[in-house]
């Protein structure tokens, strides 16, 4: 496949290598301490994260889409009253499981982490695309209820906790449910079931080829009974037609019926939402003659704010009785190429002769949309322009690190951000002394501020990072002749330093650096100073891709040390 247009490339390199020089960011005197005694802390000032261009603007009758940017992919919605409470995917990332809050469903802070505690999990040498895949989240009769999978290392389980916000029980593993991507659905009569993706009733007849089941679960036991498992969709829509991934369902009852509403194609471009119906779940669920519901498969590339793999739909009925689904979508900056990963996007949902419709056959997901009724813009997480400056008494809730819980190499002191450095680089599965948050546009900039390491042995810097195969790393480190900045790209799990030289800076001085990225390109530059220097020539940021590194991340980016 070919990845970057030749004409594309010498425009973006042009864009990217003439915005090198910026105002010097606002230092601390307190803070710019001489490092001469030898240490192997690294000590970080401040983190800043902004999107230079390619923002759109929205009217005080709409918000845009994405609600949450980057990497927030799967997600799952409740509501307690007039409170709604949303949570997504996340892989090896650790804590897991977000929770995020809105009075508005289109302002959402970050309130906490389901999963916080080794107690609860354990991700050791986990794969990135391992860990927590699709969850569902629920609220019935004064708690709230998380039903989701931990791929290779658990299994299928509950949590619950009373406050949203925390703290969440301990898992109730579910060793009979098999497959991912289970859904908890409360009917009227107060009996609860587990809707899931597993392996079909037989052989698989194609690649591809999955089913969706449904256990009842038992509460009071925290088990599913033995003999309840029961078939509800054998391939999907139209089995003749061979389709693929059948997943993420989730069940509502809606003026008699029972929906089940599912994910098909697969999360890449054939993904969509599909929609089927019975009025008993002992009946066989039937489809809509009209699926899918949602989808932008038939759509031309490029087009204007594309919007591509759109599916894995959850719905939420707010107060004024209008209905709204939350789902995953991707912005790519080439077809197929995004290094934001899946991120949440909403949608209001029109019932037609009883069915939900999300959108019609080939329309693009709108950016900007009309916002729900009776609401108007709040302050929520703020993604796209942000800096921390480490002056708080605990760290930001928006870091998050990699597979383990244990963060006994880092602290807070006196506004800095101390990395004690582990031995581990990005390369390997072990404890890795890096802290990430997510890459939230095409178009980036982010940067920080560092007294240089001591320690011959201590490499530090920003890293921007795939997977473990798949990352950049920007550092520095002395050695006899000084401090060296070098850039190093590892690709297919080839660790390659593309750019090392000595650079003039002052030990006793800190240091700026800067990770600019544009689309297919990625910039590496410091500043001790008034002047950004550029590090090398653009690297090619596809490596950074969903499509180029597999699996089901995005990129985040931030603080790495390592000795």
């Amino acid at each position: 496949m070919k990845l970057i247009f030749p004409g594309f490339f010498l425009a973006i390199v042009a864009s990217i290598s003439g915005c090198v020089s910026e105002s010097p960011a606002s230092l601390n005197p307190a803070q710019s301490d001489s490092t001469s005694a030898i240490s192997k802390d690294v000590k970080f000032l401040n983190f800043s994260y902004t999107t230079p261009r390619g923002m759109l603007s929205e009217t005080a009758d709409e918000y845009s889409n994405p609600i949450l940017p980057g990497f927030y992919p799967d997600p799952s919605i409740t509501k307690k009253g007039d409170d709604y409470y949303l949570t997504t995917s996340s892989f090896g990332y650790t804590p897991s499981l977000p929770i995020f809050h809105s009075k508005n469903l289109t302002d959402w802070s970050l309130i906490g982490y389901a999963l916080n505690r080794e107690s609860q999990m354990d991700f050791a040498g986990a794969s990135m695309s391992q860990g927590i895949f699709a969850p569902t989240l629920r609220y019935h009769d004064g708690l709230f209820y998380l039903i989701t999978t931990s791929v290779g290392h658990g299994g299928n389980f509950i949590i619950t906790a009373s406050n949203p916000a925390g703290p969440w029980s301990e898992p109730i593993w579910l060793p009979e449910v098999g497959g991912i991507d289970p859904d908890l659905f409360f009917d009227e009569d107060g009996r609860i079931y587990i809707a899931h993706n597993d392996a079909p009733p037989e052989k698989p007849l194609y690649d591809g080829h999955r089913a969706i089941w449904l256990w009842e679960y038992d509460p009071i036991k925290k088990k599913v009974l033995p003999k309840s498992q029961k078939l509800l969709v054998n391939g999907g829509v139209d089995i003749s037609q061979q389709p693929i991934w059948i997943e993420g369902p989730h069940i509502y009852k809606v003026n008699g019926w029972y929906y089940l509403s599912c994910a098909e194609g697969g999360t890449g471009p054939q993904h969509s939402q599909v929609i089927f119906r019975s009025r008993s779940l002992d009946d066989p669920f039937v489809p809509y003659s009209e699926n899918p519901i949602l989808t932008q498969r038939d759509l031309a590339y490029p087009r204007p704010h594309a919007i591509e793999n759109a599916g894995h739909a959850d719905f939420i009925e707010t107060e004024n009785g209008e209905w709204w689904a939350v789902f995953l979508g991707t912005r790519p900056y080439e077809r197929d190429l995004h290094n934001t990963g899946r991120d949440t996007f909403l949608l209001p949902v029109e019932w037609k002769n009883g069915w939900p419709h999300i959108l019609p056959k080939n329309t693009p997901v709108p950016v900007q949309v009309p916002r729900p009724a009776n609401t108007v813009k709040e302050n929520g997480v703020q993604f796209y322009d942000w800096t921390d400056d480490f002056d708080g008494t605990a760290l930001g809730m928006r870091w998050q690190t990699l597979r383990t819980f244990d963060r006994h190499w880092l602290s807070l002191s006196e506004g800095t951000l101390v990395i004690t450095p582990q031995s581990a680089p990005l390369y390997s599965k072990d404890t890795v002394s890096y802290l990430g948050v997510h890459q939230a546009a095409m178009s980036f900039s982010a940067s920080t501020t560092l007294l240089l390491p001591s320690d011959a042995g201590v490499s530090a810097g920003l890293a921007a990072f795939q997977n473990s195969d798949f990352h950049y790393f920007l550092g520095l480190r002395r050695d006899a002749d000084g401090y060296v900045g070098f850039v190093e790209q590892v690709n297919s799990g080839e660790v390659i330093t593309v750019f090392e030289t000595v650079l003039p800076i002052s030990a006793n001085k800190p240091v700026e650096l800067k990770i600019k990225g544009n689309g297919a390109l990625i910039e590496f530059s410091y500043k001790q100073g008034e002047k950004w220097k550029v590090m090398g020539e653009p690297q090619d940021a596809t490596l950074l891709s969903s499509q180029r590194a597999g699996g089901f991340v995005g990129t985040t980016i931030g603080p790495h040390a390592r000795k």
